[in-house]
């Protein structure tokens, strides 16, 4: 009997062939096998059910397990197409567009598009919900088949799939997998893998139904996407649910509205934010503190243009490397007689180079550390446009820093110690670090040599290690021109936002012949660190926004304090204790309407202004204000000397 060899963490060992692979991780650990939905073998994902090969090679298999962020991805994918199944079971004629798991989506955690006999609504998602569970009890199996692309292609011509057809054309050359789940109408085209069957899936929930166009192209087929979420247990899918329905509740777009911090208007263009007063107030305190920084830090602040030549861009690398994500070249009119053409600029690096390159450098300058809050903009499809989070132009907090080779460590470092900093002063204290890196994939456009990589990942390793930052390692979503660290926060109700990144480059110093004199007076190439801390303006807004729930701390509120008279006769007073206030710094607003004080009162607390003085007869007389605190509620009487000097010290420490 022949036999496979097969490595199951540190242990190796043989059996019969021929074998699945469910069959080989239940010869090693049989509670494991119970919680495995798929595997990866020999680094590849598959399905439990594939058959191993008799290669002679020793087979490393490691179990995707339902607790692994490997697993829910599993589950969600496999729930995408069960949701399929049930919209191909109950209309008939359906048309399948794509059906991905969502992994760093908030807010779902699949969707799938298709192209029903009719147009569904919300109404319809109750019913679709209750014949997947039907579905999911029958334990259905999810089965694949290997076949060539000439078969492939003639299974959906005969289904009438155009769309499918059409991905086929464009995504296989030879041989591809197709999955149906048996004893239902699906078929798709997929790579996998999938659990089992559909037994497997216990805890989902159909959320919402939009409008997206194929391929996210506005002249291509209008469709509708369903979108979902799963877990591995009704328990998380229970938690979910609930911090979703807070999630709602401190939407950026809605208070965003209700607050009067910003806008988006169609007239203008989509993804373009309008920052409104209010918002203006916030933005400039998240500047101002930024820029007061940077310069404690040895950054030198400079200020760079909004477009450059065409050229610029192609030595870069982006025209190459980021071509979907770059607006179309402009150029001069045409009376001009000069044929330059133009873009918009997606970032600034670039810009920094060309003042680095302003003059000769010597290696007594170095480190040089170029600080800009520089708007760039991005060409992105409007289906994927979200208030402030993705949008097409965009303020990065930008840095860059030029430095020898024996200092990048300590520069990354320090990167990494000010985002810690930045992001506690606004009140989050837990992080996820990611390490980026190029890891085995070839086709990515990765610029450089492979000692350039190493050497980088080394010093973005060393700076976390120093600092004992425990770090995910993410192979193949490096830059093209560098490995780096991106920051995740944790916000008030649990949910991670990628903010910082701190990117190491070795390349585009080489492409740009950067130089820098040293102790040796001979040239040579310094290293670059990109860094971002806010990542964007406008996206750190957005995050703000919705971890304080709109209600800010003194220091970043709007409006700070709301002066309340409880009568016409005390307005005289109330604008008195206002300008007071207004001279002392403060943002203060007085409201001098003839309304009750629990209108004003509400109104106040609606704007969620920190502070609010009740201000009556008792209060003029003894030349005092009756202090209402946001959350606290009537805090006492007190002077206004007194009240200044407590909202002095907030402010002067940032109090959260």
């Amino acid at each position: 009997m022949s036999e496979l060899n097969i490595q199951f963490g540190d242990a190796v060992r043989s059996i019969p062939s021929p074998a699945t692979v469910a069959d080989a991780i239940k010869a090693f650990d049989r509670d494991l096998f119970k919680r495995a939905l798929a595997a990866k073998v020999n680094g590849e994902e598959v399905d439990l059910n594939r058959t191993l090969d008799m290669s002679g090679e020793v087979i490393l298999i490691e179990p995707v397990t339902v607790d692994s962020l490997d697993g829910l991805e599993v589950i969600r994918h496999s729930t995408a197409h069960l949701l399929a199944a049930a919209i191909l079971d109950l209309f008939p004629g359906t048309k399948l567009g794509v059906g991905p798991a969502l992994m760093e989506d908030p807010r779902y955690g699949f969707f799938y598009d298709i192209i029903a006999p009719r147009m569904l609504n919300d109404d319809d998602l109750p019913m679709i919900e209750k014949r997947m569970r039907e579905m999911a009890k029958r334990n259905l199996p999810y089965r694949r088949e290997n076949v060539d692309k000439a078969k492939i292609l003639d299974i959906f011509k005969e289904r009438e799939e155009p769309l499918k057809c059409e991905l086929i054309d464009e995504k296989v050359d030879g041989n591809a997998s197709i999955y149906y789940i048996d004893n239902s109408p699906f078929i798709d085209f997929c790579l996998g893998p999938h659990v089992p069957h559909t037994g497997k899936l216990k805890a989902f929930k159909l959320l919402a139904i939009s409008g997206a166009y194929w391929k996210g192209d506005s002249e291509r087929e209008q469709m509708q996407r369903i979108y979902g979420t799963a877990f591995a247990t009704q328990e998380e899918l229970d938690a979910w649910v609930k911090q979703r329905e807070e999630a709602e509740k401190r939407d950026h777009r809605k208070l965003g509205k209700e607050l009067d911090l910003f806008s988006i208007q169609e007239d203008y263009g989509q993804g373009l934010i309008f920052f409104h007063p209010k918002g203006g107030i916030v933005r400039k305190e998240m500047e101002d503190y930024l820029r007061d920084e940077l310069v404690k830090r040895g950054y030198g602040m400079v200020f760079t243009p909004h477009i450059a030549k065409r050229q610029l861009w192609q030595t870069s690398g982006h025209e190459e490397n980021y071509a979907d994500n770059l607006f179309e070249p402009v150029g001069l009119p045409e009376w001009f007689k000069e044929e330059t053409e133009f873009r918009l600029k997606p970032m600034n690096c670039p810009f920094h180079i060309g003042i680095y390159k302003s003059h000769r450098r010597s290696y007594r300058e170095l480190p040089l550390r170029y600080a800009e809050l520089g708007t760039v903009y991005r060409a992105e499809l409007s289906g994927t446009l979200h208030g402030l989070m993705r949008v097409r132009g965009f303020t990065q907090d930008d840095a860059h820093i030029f430095c020898t080779p024996s200092q990048i460590v300590d520069e990354i470092g320090d990167c990494v110690d000010f985002a810690y900093d930045v992001f506690r002063t606004f009140g989050f204290e837990k992080f996820k670090v990611e390490l980026s890196v190029r890891g085995s994939a070839d086709n990515k456009g990765y610029l450089g040599s492979d000692k350039d990589w190493l050497d980088a990942e080394v010093a973005l390793v060393k700076a976390l290690n120093a600092r004992t930052i425990p770090y995910e390692r993410i192979e193949g979503e490096a830059a093209f021109y560098g490995p780096k660290i991106d920051i995740k926060v944790e916000d008030s109700i649990g949910r991670l936002w990628q903010l910082t990144t701190v990117q190491f480059d070795f390349n585009l110093p080489e492409r740009f012949e950067l130089e820098y004199i040293g102790e040796d007076n001979l040239p040579h190439r310094p290293v670059m660190v990109h860094r971002a801390l806010f990542g964007s303006v406008e996206r750190f807004f957005g995050v703000l926004v919705e971890h304080f729930a709109g209600a800010f701390p003194l220091w970043l509120a709007p409006v700070q304090v709301a002066v309340l008279p409880i009568t016409d006769r005390i307005n005289e007073y109330a604008s008195e204790v206002a300008e007071k206030l207004r001279y002392a710094g403060f943002r203060v607003e007085a409201n001098l309407r003839s309304d009750k004080i629990g209108a004003k009162i509400r109104e106040a607390q609606l704007q969620k202004v920190p502070f609010m003085l009740v201000l009556g007869d008792k209060e003029l007389e003894e030349k005092k204000i009756a202090v209402r605190e946001r959350k606290q509620g009537d805090i006492g009487q007190m002077s206004l000397e007194e009240f200044k000097e407590m909202i002095t010290q907030q402010r002067e420490m940032r109090s959260l």
